[in-house]
């Protein structure tokens, strides 16, 4: 009986599944003439028991790196996309574009997929993986990175994130030096690790300049546009609205331009707004958006390296590797009006 370590044999997989090695052979190729409900059924048997082809002990490059997005038409997809086709450009290997459309990756079908063709290692972005997706990649012979993990802060796989915490701080220091003391946070999900961490940089620059934290002015969203209208209502509805909104995503942002502006309001005369990603949106809207830039594209890049280095070397060059935010300063932030007056 396979023991789920690499003895596990092809004959031993086909005996489990009720065919010929040959057919188990195929399916492990990528070979067509198999009903899909054979294919499906050898799939999850490989996956079952971390089957790992023979041969010597360093895999073989085909020079193919899946790349698993969330959504290809997003914002965040741009430059992400463009900073991984120019590492793999400059490596002379392909890219294989995956997206999960808005689910979790890890589900059982995706991790047989996997299991069942090549590619030389897999970089996952991601805002969180299935219940026990972590344990199933780690079945597999194949490298996996993740780039910016909010879903966990305990997972085991190398990952490229940016610096979260240090990106809150800055943007509410730079409304804090405006002159701005009520200021407002609408961040991401309450459970997601980056949104969790910019709302800690934003506690913390508070404290620092001796600001009680107001846990009346800290609004939970999805980090989509709508969430950023739904959480700036609730806060320029309090009987003392914030003359300031650090907002945990650009889209956010756009959202809290939207409300301030069927409220009668202008930014950043009457509310200053921060952002945080500088993604294209935040040069679209009026006036253009101050907000903390995620290198993106370096992220992506630094991810493929990383994969490279494990398909190659079985070794990331670090398990972890955080990349510094900056802020950017446009036209949606100044003094609030009490001083600008």
């Amino acid at each position: 009986m396979p023991t789920g370590d690499t003895r596990t044999t092809i004959a031993e997989i086909a005996a489990l599944a009720g065919v010929s090695a040959p057919t188990v052979s195929k399916v492990l190729n990528g070979r067509g003439g198999i009903a899909p409900e054979t294919r499906d059924r050898i799939q999850e048997l490989l996956a079952q028991n971390g089957y790992r082809r023979r041969g010597t002990t360093k895999r073989q490059p085909v020079g193919l790196i899946d790349f698993v997005i969330r959504d290809i038409d997003s914002i965040w997809a741009m430059p992400l996309l463009k900073g991984a086709e120019e590492e793999v450009a400059r490596a002379g290997v392909n890219l294989v574009l995956m997206s999960t459309h808005g689910r979790r990756v890890g589900n059982k079908h995706w991790i047989q997929q996997l299991a069942s063709r090549r590619t030389d290692a897999v970089v996952l972005v991601v805002s969180e993986l299935q219940p026990g997706a972590e344990e199933e990649l780690s079945r597999l012979n194949t490298p996996v990175v993740l780039v910016d993990p909010v879903g966990s802060t305990t997972t085991n796989i190398p990952a490229i994130a940016a610096t979260n915490w240090a990106g809150g701080l800055a943007a509410t220091e730079h409304l804090i030096e405006l002159g701005h003391t009520r200021i407002g946070m609408v961040t991401g999900p309450e459970d997601v690790m980056c949104a969790r961490d910019r709302l800690d940089g934003y506690r913390a620059a508070l404290t620092r300049a001796g600001i009680n934290v107001d846990h009346e002015l800290e609004v939970y969203g999805d980090f989509q546009l709508p969430s950023g209208v739904a959480g700036a209502a609730k806060l320029l509805s309090l009987a003392q609205p914030p003359t300031a909104i650090f907002a945990g995503s650009d889209l956010q942002a756009a959202g809290i331009y939207e409300e301030a502006q069927r409220r009668g309001m202008s930014i950043p005369q009457d509310l200053s707004v921060v952002g945080f990603d500088d993604v294209l949106v935040s040069e679209w809207i009026t006036p253009r958006l101050t907000t903390v830039r995620q290198p993106l594209e370096q992220m992506a890049r630094e991810a493929i390296r990383t994969a490279m280095a494990l398909a190659h070397d079985d070794t990331a060059p670090q398990p972890r590797v955080e990349l510094a935010t900056s802020l950017v300063v446009r036209n949606s932030t100044a003094p609030p009006r009490t001083l600008s007056d």
